[in-house]
C-alpha cells in the first residue's frame, strides 16, 4: 500500500581499476576523441553496461537513438564512399559464381 512515502538513496562509489595497457589505450584514445576525462568514459561504459543500452521494454529512448546514431558515424569515418548504384536491387541477387542472376525471371 503507497502511503505517500518516497525514499531516496544516493551513494558514491570510487573504485581503481587494473587495465591491460591495450584497454587503457582504448580508454585514453576514446577520452580524447570526446574531449573528457578518462574517468568519464570509464563511468560511461560501466553505466551503458548495466543498463544494457535498451530499456526494459526493449525500446531507446529519443535521446538514446540519437547516441547510436552518433556512434555509428564516428565508427563508419574510415569506411569506404561507395556509388549508388552500388546498391540496386540486381546487384543484391547476382549469382556471384557464374555472374548470373540466382533468382530465375518471370
Amino acid at each position: 500500500m503507497d502511503r505517500g512515502i518516497s525514499a531516496s538513496l544516493e551513494f558514491s562509489l570510487e573504485c581503481q581499476l587494473k587495465l591491460n595497457p591495450e584497454t587503457e589505450a582504448r580508454l585514453i584514445a576514446e577520452a580524447r576523441a570526446k574531449g573528457v576525462p578518462k574517468e568519464k568514459v570509464a563511468q560511461q561504459l560501466l553505466e551503458e553496461a548495466l543498463a544494457g543500452r535498451l530499456s526494459p521494454r526493449g525500446r531507446m529512448s529519443v535521446e538514446e537513438f540519437h547516441q547510436m546514431l552518433r556512434e555509428m558515424a564516428e565508427r563508419c569515418e574510415k569506411l569506404p564512399n561507395l556509388p549508388t548504384e552500388s546498391f540496386s536491387r540486381e546487384s543484391f541477387y547476382e549469382d556471384p559464381l557464374d555472374g548470373g542472376d540466382a533468382v530465375a525471371r518471370r
